[in-house]
């Protein structure tokens, strides 16, 4: 039987109050706020380094080496980013305000897995490989803008006057 979800300060507001608390004192939230940008930088790296051998036939080692530690960054940034949501919502993926970002995100990760399977068992062709890899850095980008646009909403719905500050306002105003 699922338990009711606690109250938000706001009606779209991502976190109640209590989970605010938590998201910002916990260290996790900067072990987060590191590794996003990290990740970012090593794609960036990497998205390059793969177009280039694709262009020019030229630098297939760096390409690969270079998805291989994406990945692993995303393992890590994964493994994390669940204990951050058991602290932050009390389970450690798919908690209901990320279900959508945990679901793209279990995308992504699988299809960086599958990248490290087809050339761990020589699968497919070189070409083809980068190829799929190209697809899990897609599915990378449509997550990340995903979780942008969710830390853009937080930050806009923590803006917003509460209903409890907006009837007091209108008190002082009113008098």
């Amino acid at each position: 039987m699922p338990h009711a979800q606690p109250a938000r300060s706001t009606p779209n507001a991502l976190y109640t109050p209590e989970q605010r608390v938590r998201r910002d004192t916990s260290g996790w939230t900067t072990v987060q706020g590191v590794l996003a940008p990290l990740q970012f930088l090593v794609f960036i790296v990497s998205l390059f380094l793969v177009l280039r051998y694709l262009a020019t036939g030229e630098g297939l080692g760096l390409a690969i080496a270079s998805i291989v530690i994406k990945t692993l960054v995303l393992y890590l940034i994964m493994v994390t980013g669940a204990i951050w949501e058991k602290v932050v919502f009390g389970q450690y993926l798919f908690a209901p305000v990320f279900f959508w970002e945990d679901m793209v995100s279990m995308l992504v990760l699988a299809l960086h897995t599958a990248y490290l399977a087809v050339v761990f068992f020589g699968w497919l062709s070189v070409e083809q490989q980068l190829y799929l890899a190209l697809a899990a850095y897609a599915a990378y980008v449509i997550n990340a803008a995903q979780f942008l646009l969710k830390l853009r909403a937080a930050r806009l719905a923590s803006q917003q006057p509460t209903p409890a500050s907006i009837s007091v306002a209108s008190a002082i105003t009113a008098k």
